[in-house]
């Protein structure tokens, strides 16, 4: 059944799907913002478990100077390599500073304490929130490059359904539907 629901899929959603499946396997990207001078700066940061979901997240300290650069131009390009497969990812969106401690527990792992030794619970901590807006996808054993142009849309049309699921709130009862 899967296969079958696999072939009927739009070539963005399979395209979606390869690049959260690569995204989900690389442990650290490039992430580059713009400075205040116009120069870029980039610097390796750490994917977070959970993978790809639609928007890409990092953890920073608040006081980080790239926090102080998406707060004065928000665009930005998150990039993956595998040199050994011979893959390369670029994305490009905008980012914002997200406070949400219930987020950050979701996305914490322990690994993240060698760069934050104060765990999940610095009153420093912020999450990068990345909305995608489109990301291009090199692929050199298959002598193929994808570009994703729409993929803005694509993503905000997944996150308008998880965002209602969220605040519709329980069902009527307090308990959970039938077929759950």
């Amino acid at each position: 059944m899967a296969k079958k629901a696999a072939a009927n899929e739009a070539p963005i959603e399979k395209e979606v799907r390869k690049l959260r499946k690569f995204i989900k396997s690389t442990r650290i990207a490039m992430f580059t913002t713009v400075a205040s001078d116009g120069r870029l700066r980039s610097r390796p940061m750490a994917n977070l478990k959970g993978g790809f979901d639609g928007d890409l997240w990092f953890v920073t300290r608040s006081t980080a100077p790239k926090a102080e650069e998406i707060k004065d131009n928000q665009h930005v390009n998150v990039s993956y390599a595998d040199p050994e497969a011979e893959r390369f990812v670029s994305i490009s969106g905008l980012a914002s500073l997200v406070r949400e401690p219930a987020k950050l527990e979701d996305l914490w792992s322990r690994r993240l304490r060698a760069w934050f030794p104060a765990g999940k619970k610095d009153p420093e901590l912020a999450l990068i929130r990345v909305r995608i807006d489109r990301a291009e996808v090199w692929d050199s054993k298959t002598s193929t490059m994808v570009h994703l142009e729409g993929l803005g849309a694509v993503l905000a049309k997944r996150r308008a359904p998880r965002a209602e699921e969220r605040s519709a709130g329980p069902a009527p009862g307090g308990g959970v539907g039938a077929g759950a």
